[in-house]
């Protein structure tokens, strides 16, 4: 490689792994800058040929895909370093495949199709390169309108998380996973893990991310045909327009069955078909326009369609017969679609087409069109209805949710007192005694519990609750038994001391006799709770290998794996995320009022989840949790039953969490020593925030918004603010600060990395009439101590020249400057963060912290 006149950009190796380390060693000395391995068989973990390989690769910065992979093809730059059969065309998506057989299919299907791509990359073993990678570069590449992603497993939960919730924020990205059913049911202590299982978890991470998922190729290539043409509807209305009326309500059928809505024609459509159609056409949607329907007839009634206000998009079918020309029809029907789109300046509804019986030459007209087609209206509503989904999806990850500061506010220190006494014991249960102190620190609503250590101790603990006229359970008392109701342990409605006692020898005598191996502390003791109209729910966290905590809601009881009704998702969660797990569950329907029984209080079941998964996120010791039965009525919400498995957590560096999405950062929050001896508070911002943001950029002056922005910024749309507060804390951070007599915004300072938690680029912006009182510079000197804190290596920025004061500050802390080569109006500058000696620059005097975080329960998106 040495003899080479100049130095590759790019190798593509084929050599057999053996000799695979030396040629990677050869490329870095001589500077290389990546590799494509399509060759398989270099092994895997310590001692293997691809850890030799890998740790050559990062010594010298070596960027490696592969091996055991198809390779890489970008068409626009005439790129092929592959062995697909293939080459693809030019085009506006992304493929990123496990597979390469499924990258290949996926070519030749495009072929076909006359659809192309804007790169193509067969991952393989993922030795550097991986999903996340390149969803980051797919996200911000110019030429891609979509990304589709094949996947078989997750290595790095957090970055894959991380990436792709920036890229669905951008831009589509829809998902198919293989190995939905490889896994069965896994063995758990609780309900829930029993119930979370494998790819349900991955289901949770892509909605939360924001991906579209589908379930195989075909909606894989469905999805391609409409996003590769950049087509997404502007709501779930779709009009339907067919020569047969039993294909029309087929497709209303599964319309109705997926979430759409058939579109309600306008009188005004209404009155335009009746001149354009026979008198006794079926005058609602389906438009049936009759199996002796020509083209002018097709055209006539889709003009009309497409005019009609209630419609978001337009499915036109057709079944072949001898009256008129199939071919003819299409052709007439797609020329309707170029006039449309040559002629409406606005958005115009979306056109999608069901030829049955489609030949090469029909198909033809349409690919040249750009109609997207479908062999049969089953696909063309499902291929609509994932459009549907997506938008709907990339609406809600910009919702802006409200605060649940006041009503919401645990004590988070008394709980981890709770489970250290246990573990400190060795146990890996909580007793029934330390789970009701667990759920008071999160206000979790749970019965009272006594403990009794045989029958007398119960009949002497029993009359508290008696005396109020209500009856009791006796259920057995031990940490080796986690379902009581299995060894005849549970008695209930006991309304005398003598029948506590009694049924206190009885459980202790059953549970010996059926699990002789445990150990009985005793019995517990709780009074009943007569609820008529009560519904049973589920809710808990389970443990996931891969995602780590995971919060299950669904119907309770003790079928509750048989009636399996649950909905997972990833915690920390703030109310919209937890209104939209307990709506996707069938119970979630029964939390309304129905004939004599009240509905549930509307915040009530959602807010009991925000309370768990914050659990779930302040208290990694906390492996598994059950709540079975979780009572909810008018009155609200009781947990009657509960189990917690702990454990002792692994090992986390500073920041870490085991959670795939990186909770609310509390511990930097505190106030800010400026200059002049006065402080601001200061704290990561928070998705609810978004009203004070755009508050805070009313009292920037114009001027100060164009050195910030580098354009005239004046009015900010909520999809623009909502992505400046609905940060992903494992990849950036924003802190403002904010006046602490007025709690206003007066600045705020960010960041974000690469994918790599390498590199990060910052900003930073001031109240203007504040600027000169050091509260940029203490601003800038906290990032910079955050950044080193995470272990950054390098921050960096885009100064305009003409911002002379930024400059000046960057210089100051140690940032050194260079002018853009391609653009002399831009410095860039860059701090190396290894070289910066923090001094004096500690926690104590940057950020006085709160002592008391109790009150801390924000969460992120």
């Amino acid at each position: 490689m040495k003899s080479l006149p100049f130095v590759p950009d790019l190798l593509v190796i084929t050599a057999p792994a053996t000799a695979i380390p030396g040629i990677i060693s050869d490329a870095a000395a001589v500077g290389v800058a990546g590799a494509v391995i399509l060759s398989a068989g270099l092994g895997h973990g310590a001692g293997s040929l691809a850890e030799t390989v890998a740790r050559t690769a990062r010594m010298h910065g070596i960027r490696l895909v592969g091996p055991n992979c198809i390779g890489v093809m970008v068409p626009r730059a005439k790129l092929n370093a592959s062995f697909a059969a293939h080459p693809p065309s030019d085009g506006r998506v992304a493929l990123i495949s496990q597979s390469g057989a499924v990258a290949a299919a996926m070519i030749a299907w495009a072929a076909e199709r006359q659809l192309g791509f804007s790169g193509i990359v067969s991952i393989g073993d993922q030795l550097d390169v991986d999903v996340a990678d390149l969803l980051d570069y797919f996200a911000q590449d110019d030429h891609t309108n979509a990304i589709l992603l094949y996947l078989e497993a997750v290595k790095d939960a957090r970055k894959f998380m991380s990436a792709a919730r920036a890229a669905a924020r951008l831009k589509p990205v829809i998902v198919v996973k293989s190995g939905r059913l490889a896994q069965g049911a896994k063995a758990a202590a609780t309900h829930t893990g029993a119930l979370a299982g494998s790819d349900a978890v991955y289901d949770a991470a892509f909605r939360r991310a924001g991906m579209l998922r589908v379930y195989d190729l075909r909606e894989l290539f469905d999805c391609a045909e409409l996003l590769g043409r950049g087509f997404v509807p502007r709501g779930n209305r779709l009009a339907l327009l067919t020569n047969g009326g039993g294909l029309g309500i087929l497709a209303v059928d599964r319309l109705a069955e997926l979430g759409g809505a058939p579109a309600s024609l306008t009188e005004k459509t209404a009155k335009r078909l009746d001149q354009v159609l026979p008198r006794g056409w079926s005058r609602a949607n389906p438009v049936d326009i009759s199996g002796d329907a020509d083209a002018t007839r097709y055209v006539s009634a889709l003009d009309a369609l497409l005019d009609d206000a209630n419609s978001d998009a337009v499915l036109v079918m057709n079944v072949e017969t001898a009256v008129a020309r199939t071919e003819g029809i299409a052709e007439a029907v797609t020329q309707c679609v170029r006039d449309r789109r040559v002629r409406k300046s606005e958005v115009a509804p979306l056109v999608l087409a069901a030829w049955t019986g489609t030949d090469e030459r029909t198909a033809t007209i349409f690919e040249t069109a750009r109609v997207p087609h479908f062999p049969t209206e089953d696909d063309a509503v499902r291929a609509f209805m994932h459009l549907v989904r997506y938008r709907e999806a990339s609406i809600a990850l910009a919702a802006t949710p409200p605060s649940i500061a006041s009503m919401f506010a645990p004590e988070t220190a008394a709980a981890r007192r709770v489970i250290a006494e246990a573990l400190s014991e060795g146990r890996g249960w909580l007793d029934p005694v330390e789970i009701v102190a667990l759920f008071k620190a999160y206000d979790i609503p749970i019965v009272p519990t006594v403990v009794a250590r045989d029958a007398d101790d119960a009949a002497d603990k029993a009359p508290p609750f008696l005396a109020r006229g209500l009856a009791v359970a006796v259920k057995v008392f031990s940490r080796d038994i986690s379902h009581k109701s299995d060894v005849g342990g549970v008695i209930l409605g006991l309304r005398t001391g003598e029948s506590v006692a009694e049924a206190t020898r009885a459980v202790l005598s059953r549970a010996r006799s059926a699990r002789p191996d445990a150990i009985l502390q005793g019995v517990t003791i709780q009074p009943m709770i007569e609820r008529r109209a009560a519904r049973e729910l589920i809710l808990g966290i389970a443990d996931d290998p891969t995602f780590g905590p995971v919060i299950v809601f669904g119907r309770g009881g003790t079928a509750v794996e048989v009636i399996n009704d649950k909905a997972l998702a990833l915690p920390p969660l703030d109310m919209n995320l937890a209104r939209d797990l307990v709506g996707r569950t069938r119970v979630s329907r029964l939390l309304a009022a129905y004939r004599d029984v009240a509905a549930v209080p509307a915040e009530a079941v959602p807010l009991t989840v925000v309370k768990l998964a914050q659990m779930a996120a302040d208290i990694p010791e906390v492996a598994e949790l059950d709540i079975n039965p979780l009572l909810a009525d008018e009155t609200g919400v009781l947990a009657l039953d509960a189990r917690v498995a702990i454990r002792k957590p692994p090992r986390l560096f500073a920041g870490q969490t085991r959670l795939a999405v990186r909770p609310y950062p509390s511990q930097w929050e505190g106030e800010l020593a400026l200059r002049d001896g006065s402080c601001v508070v200061v704290r990561p911002l928070r998705p609810e925030d978004e009203p004070m943001v755009e508050s805070f950029f009313s009292r920037v002056t114009a001027e100060d918004l164009r050195l910030r922005f580098f354009q005239a910024m004046r009015n900010f749309s909520h999809t623009f603010i909502a992505r400046l507060t609905q940060l992903d804390y494992a990849r950036a951070m924003a802190f403002a600060a904010l006046d602490p007599s007025t709690g206003a915004m007066v600045g705020a300072v960010q960041l974000h990395s690469d994918s790599l938690y390498e590199n990060a680029e910052y900003a930073v912006l001031l109240q203007s009439d504040l600027k000169g009182k050091g509260l940029g510079w203490a601003l800038m000197q906290l990032l910079i101590h955050y950044a080193k804190s995470e272990g950054l290596k390098r921050l960096s920025g885009e100064v305009l020249a003409e911002n002379t004061t930024m400059l000046s500050m960057c210089r100051e802390l140690g940032f050194t400057a260079a002018t853009e080569p391609t653009d002399h109006r831009i410095v860039n500058v860059v701090l190396d963060l290894s070289l910066r000696i923090m001094g004096a620059l500690g926690t104590d005097i940057l950020i006085r912290r709160k002592r008391d975080q109790s009150g801390v329960t924000a969460t992120t998106r």
